[in-house]
C-alpha cells in the first residue's frame, strides 16, 4: 500500500488542517496510509554552524524519506504560509534533503472564504527552491474555505461536492506518485545538487 505523510502546516493546537488531513487519513484508508505528522515541537531555526539537526526534525526527515509522498495541509497567515511551517521546511532543508524528488500534495484551510489559495502559491514556491526541489503535484488546489463550518462532529468533510474534488485531486495524486517512480533517473544528482548549493557562492 502506497505511504504518505501528512505534514499539518502549524503549531496551532486547534487546527482545521490537521482536521483535514485526519479526514483524509480516515477517507483513504483504503487507498493509502497517511500518517498525520506534526510540526508543534520544532524548535526555532537557528542555522548551526555544525549542522546538528534536532531529534525531532530528524525523525521527521526520515519519515519523509521512507514515505511514497507527502501531503502538506496549509492555513493562510498574511497571505503566507505559518512561521512555524517555514521553519520546519527551514530546518528539512538544512544539512538533510528528504523532499529532494518527493512527490508533494498541497491543500489547505481556512476561516475566510479565498481557503489558503495563496499560501498554497507562497508554499510551491519555497518547495521549488534549490535545497528542497520537491516534485509538486500541477495544477491541482484543493482549498478548503469556511472550514470552521465544513467539519461535523465526525469531522467528516459535510458537503459532497468538496468530498468529490477532493477525491478526484487524491486519485489523481495517487497516479502522480506512481509517474514519479519512473522519473527518479537523476535522483542521486538532484540531491548532489541540492547538498552543495549555497547562496553565499551565487
Amino acid at each position: 500500500m502506497v505511504k504518505l505523510i501528512g505534514l499539518v502546516g502549524t503549531n496551532s493546537e486547534q487546527s482545521t488542517n490537521r482536521q483535514l488531513l485526519q479526514f483524509m487519513a480516515q477517507h483513504f484508508a483504503e487507498q493509502a496510509e497517511i500518517e498525520v505528522v506534526e510540526i508543534k515541537e520544532i524548535p526555532i531555526f537557528n542555522k548551526p554552524l555544525e549542522r546538528e539537526i534536532p531529534a525531532i526534525v530528524q525523525t521527521i526527515a526520515d519519515k519523509i524519506e521512507e514515505a511514497d509522498g507527502v501531503i502538506i495541509s496549509t492555513p493562510e497567515y498574511d497571505h503566507a504560509v505559518t512561521a512555524s511551517l517555514m521553519n520546519a521546511l527551514s530546518w528539512l532543508s538544512y544539512g538533510i534533503y528528504p523532499f529532494v524528488d518527493k512527490p508533494v500534495m498541497i491543500t489547505g484551510a481556512s476561516y475566510g472564504t479565498l481557503g489558503s489559495s495563496r499560501a498554497q502559491m507562497h508554499l510551491r514556491q519555497i518547495l521549488d527552491s534549490p535545497e528542497l526541489k520537491a516534485r509538486i503535484m500541477p495544477s491541482s488546489e484543493f482549498l478548503l474555505s469556511h472550514s470552521l463550518q465544513a467539519f461535523d462532529q465526525e469531522n467528516q468533510l459535510k458537503d459532497k461536492e468538496q468530498v468529490e474534488q477532493l477525491d478526484g485531486l487524491f486519485y489523481d495524486f495517487l497516479q502522480f506518485v506512481e509517474i514519479m517512480k519512473h522519473l527518479n533517473h537523476a535522483h542521486a544528482t538532484n540531491k548532489k545538487l541540492a547538498e552543495n548549493f549555497s547562496w553565499e557562492e551565487i
